[in-house]
């Protein structure tokens, strides 16, 4: 990264999800002039899929981002409404963190978190392309979709599922970055042309229930674990912030 050159930035994160919010926070902590660009303010830290934070291999990946000093375990464990340790029945080598979150409540504690952050800007815009120059081309600028061009030694391109991002319900396609979102399509376009290998991220969402409307009766209940295992080194044991709630098991 050559900081020597005047830039309008040192780093731009294109995109506001959880790896998003997780580089630009680790660049503007090390003393980086960061812009987070992204479609809509409302999205940032969007849990898009299953609300919940862990697992397997995610878990230890959530541990791994808080020993470098991270922000994701601290909002999960600040948000979660169920605490549980899965596959307790087996070794420890398969146990395994998760919890179940408030989708709400995380995503506006993260955005909090963010527009708190020295040297971080969060401008809600599309980057369309990145500018390189000289013989190595190196990275030197982005351009909006609205034809603004920013000068920049560096960018980080965190956009998930929304480069030329496609919705499958059924039978039925139609573009979009996730339900409600457009896609990404000419950054996409940008890299296609630059030769760089495109393919499409695979994600599944489940379906949204209204609570109000189950009949709890037939169902399992599944408590989460008292007291909690919090993700975060930082967080104090005891009890959690938010009420803890239970999950209900079906079976087909």
């Amino acid at each position: 990264m050559n900081l020597l050159r005047k830039t309008d930035y040192d780093v731009v994160v294109v995109g506001g999800g959880h790896a998003g919010c997780e580089a630009a926070l680790a660049c503007a902590r090390l003393g980086c002039r960061t812009m987070l660009a992204v479609m809509n303010f409302d999205s940032i830290g969007a849990m898009s899929c299953n609300p919940a934070i862990g697992g397997l291999a995610k878990g230890h990946l959530v541990k791994e981002i808080d020993a470098l000093g991270g922000e994701m375990a601290k909002n999960i464990d600040a948000t979660a409404i169920q605490f549980r340790r899965l596959n307790t029945s087996k070794g420890p080598a398969v146990w395994s963190s998760r919890a179940q979150a408030d989708q709400l409540r995380y995503r506006l504690r993260m955005k909090e978190v963010l527009e708190h952050q020295e040297n971080l800007e969060i401008r809600q815009t599309v980057i369309d392309a990145i500018l390189t120059d000289g013989p190595e081309q190196r990275v030197c600028g982005v351009v909006t979709s609205l034809d603004e061009t920013f000068s920049v030694s560096a960018v980080v391109v965190a956009t998930g599922t929304f480069l030329r991002g496609l919705i499958h319900i059924g039978l039925k396609q139609f573009p979009a970055g996730r339900m409600g979102d457009p896609p990404s399509t000419r950054l996409a376009q940008w890299f296609k042309e630059t030769g760089f290998a495109m393919g499409r991220m695979k994600t599944g969402t489940p379906a949204r229930l209204d609570g109000r409307t189950i009949d709890y009766s037939g169902l399992e209940a599944q408590h989460g674990d008292l007291p909690p295992h919090y993700f975060s080194f930082s967080t104090p044991a005891g009890e959690p912030a938010l009420a803890q709630l239970p999950c209900h098991v079906t079976y087909t």
